[in-house]
């Protein structure tokens, strides 16, 4: 099993102490009941297939958690504590790895979870601050906010976990989308995700100016386009954007069902009292979601990990989010050509979607839900190359 949105758990909790207002997307986080296959290391391959940027200009940077920890990983594929003695004479610490001097680039990657950065034309700039336990961990960039050090600098990054399970990763468009990139993961199969069609890095800028809504997430000269959960907080979102149609869904099952298959059986929902509550496996309720909520699957959606409320809420998220919830009563829909058809709709996952080979990306928190999440994994893998795909 794959536990829903535990991608990075521990530097989740480390940087939320530290208020680095870190986003986590993905599924990434493998249970410890999988069969222990997976060796200590990693064979991990950086291709640079741009065709805009050298690998000169091209810096790595893989950062996150192990045994309960942050840590990066030098150039030599050693895992190193972050330390605030880290931290240069101007305030950041220098993590970067940079790209060998022409061809694929060979790193070796120890088992630990968290996010693999790629940072064009200038370094990224991370900071090593004390959390709230007085335990060191790192300020990530944050490229929805005009005033982060990395603001102005082009980069994206790639989410894993690696442990005795196996490897289990995903490209990302959660929080921001700028570099295109591509996963391909070798062992027991050969998988490969996240590769955008030709010219889609454009079209997705160009698809997301001709919505009013979501063109101000559109950021400098394409530099990036955040994700609008995050355009609502720097004030480039609505936010009532999904008002209508969330009124829609609660005034269409205040007297009709709504079914929710799980794993754990169906569930059958009805509006009564302002909530949305179902019986079945288990009695679980919700309070009416606000865009905020649907944008973040949190708040009023947010999934406990528990089996049967859980798996309720990613569900409905979902369905607001691809807006088939109020057309479709039996949920979760499956057919990728029922999604996003309403006008008022999630056209920055829409966009994602559209622009990669395999149909599948991380346009929100719970895009895994029917497998339509840029998500791979192996449970004995042999080898992971990222690609930075052409522009």
């Amino acid at each position: 099993m794959i536990t829903r949105r535990m991608l990075l758990s521990g530097i989740a909790a480390s940087a939320a102490a530290a208020g680095t207002g870190l986003a986590l997307g993905g599924r990434a986080q493998a249970s410890t009941s999988q069969a222990l296959t997976s060796a200590e290391t990693l064979p991990l391959t950086v291709a640079n297939k741009t065709g805009q940027f050298g690998n000169a200009s091209i810096w790595l940077y893989i950062v996150g958690n192990a045994d309960n920890q942050q840590v990066r990983v030098t150039p030599d594929g050693k895992l190193a504590p972050v330390a605030l003695s880290d931290n240069g004479a101007d305030g950041f610490a220098d993590y970067a790895i940079p790209l060998a001097g022409n061809g694929d680039t060979k790193l070796t990657l120890p088992r630990m979870s968290g996010r693999i950065y790629v940072a064009l034309g200038a370094k990224l700039k991370f900071k090593v601050v004390a959390d709230g336990a007085g335990k060191a961990a790192l300020q990530y960039p944050a490229g929805w906010v005009s005033g982060d050090p990395n603001y102005q600098v082009m980069h994206d990054c790639a989410e894993f976990t690696f442990n005795a399970s196996g490897m289990f990763c995903n490209t990302t468009m959660v929080d921001m989308f700028s570099v295109p990139l591509a996963i391909r993961l070798t062992g027991a199969k050969d998988q490969t995700t996240g590769t955008l069609e030709d010219g889609a890095r454009a079209k997705v800028f160009s698809d997301l100016r001709a919505v009013e809504a979501f063109k101000p997430l559109v950021i400098g000269d394409d530099l990036r386009v955040v994700a609008p959960g995050h355009g609502l907080g720097a004030g480039l979102f609505p936010q009532d954007y999904f008002a209508s149609y969330i009124d829609r869904v609660w005034d269409t099952y205040g007297s009709k069902d709504l079914k929710v298959t799980t794993n754990a059986g169906t569930f059958t929902g009805r509006v009564s009292g302002g909530r949305l509550s179902f019986t079945g496996p288990a009695t679980v309720a919700f309070d009416k979601p606000s865009t905020k909520d649907v944008l973040f699957c949190d708040g009023a959606l947010a999934a406990p990990n528990d089996g049967t409320t859980g798996p309720v809420a990613a569900i409905l998220g979902a369905g607001f989010n691809r807006t088939t919830l109020h057309d479709t009563a039996a949920q979760p829909t499956t057919d990728p050509a029922a999604f996003y058809g309403e006008q008022i709709t999630h056209h920055y996952a829409k966009a994602m979607h559209a622009a990669t080979a395999d149909g599948k990306a991380y346009g929100f928190a719970f895009d895994d839900v029917a497998d339509f999440a840029s998500y791979i994994q192996d449970t004995a893998p042999t080898g992971i190359t990222l690609t930075l795909t052409p522009f």
